[in-house]
């Protein structure tokens, strides 16, 4: 799985393994979800020796397209790649830098949302990983959705989750995966939610990690001119790109 920063990892990493475990609760209700679909970029994924575990293994990176290992382009795993608004995006990694002690603090809107198009965030511009994965579109061993599709459908995104990993699941299955996976149940679960991790690294009582789990809350930070800027900006990087966003 591939994801930039704040476009729905989270979700992925509960609706994934509960797809593999046939709809048992239980690697989401006892394993921390950053180990349960460990990161390839983290330095703990060598501790946790990520190439002995059994098939199928599941993992998660930020990673830009360019960036992958040349082993990725040789055994071409399957990979689900999530999308989201960048304007919500930008709105979510607003907050995260806010409550997130080992990152530079984001400053005001404006001075953010400077770092944001310009690509000085962590996991750098969001442009440019979504072009560059969007390269790969005709591969069959990419799927992409957005975090907007599964807002809208959820069931029926993880139904095509399952047909893309070749999970047949029963309909009744996927409804008990859909349910777990729903905000109001993720916010609850303490191996999703991220309150297992210090207060020291993430001050959840400045804004909580799982905090809305909507589409559109740009809607309710953007001013007029930060809109009107960010719309050129994206329509000028994206003008050569050849894909129907469900935002657009």
């Amino acid at each position: 799985m591939s994801f930039l920063f704040s476009v729905g990892t989270t979700w992925m990493q509960e609706i994934v393994p509960l797809i593999y475990s046939e709809g048992d609760l239980t690697p989401v209700h006892t394993i921390p979800n950053w180990d349960r679909v460990p990161w390839l970029e983290e330095h703990r994924a060598k501790m946790l020796n990520l190439e002995q575990k059994p098939s199928p293994r599941v993992f998660a990176t930020h990673f830009h397209y360019g960036m992958m290992n040349e082993s990725y382009f040789k055994v071409k795993p399957k990979v689900i790649y999530v999308m989201r608004n960048p304007k919500d995006v930008f709105t979510s990694s607003f907050h995260y830098y806010g409550m997130a002690s080992y990152l530079v603090k984001p400053g005001t809107a404006d001075e953010f949302l400077e770092k944001f198009l310009n690509g000085k965030i962590m996991f750098g511009s969001w442009f440019d990983h979504v072009k560059g994965w969007l390269k790969a579109k005709d591969q069959d061993n990419i799927f992409y959705i957005a975090y907007e599709e599964m807002i809208e459908d959820l069931k029926g995104s993880v139904t095509k989750i399952t047909q893309f990993l070749e999970k047949p699941l029963s309909p009744e299955v996927i409804e008990k995966i859909a349910e777990n996976c729903v905000f109001k149940s993720m916010k609850q679960n303490k191996m999703s939610n991220y309150s297992l991790v210090p207060e020291e690294f993430m001050n959840q009582k400045k804004s909580e990690f799982l905090r809305k789990g909507v589409a559109g809350d740009w809607k309710n930070l953007f001013t007029e001119a930060q809109t009107e800027k960010f719309n050129a900006f994206y329509k000028d990087k994206m003008k050569d790109v050849m894909f129907k966003f469900v935002w657009d």
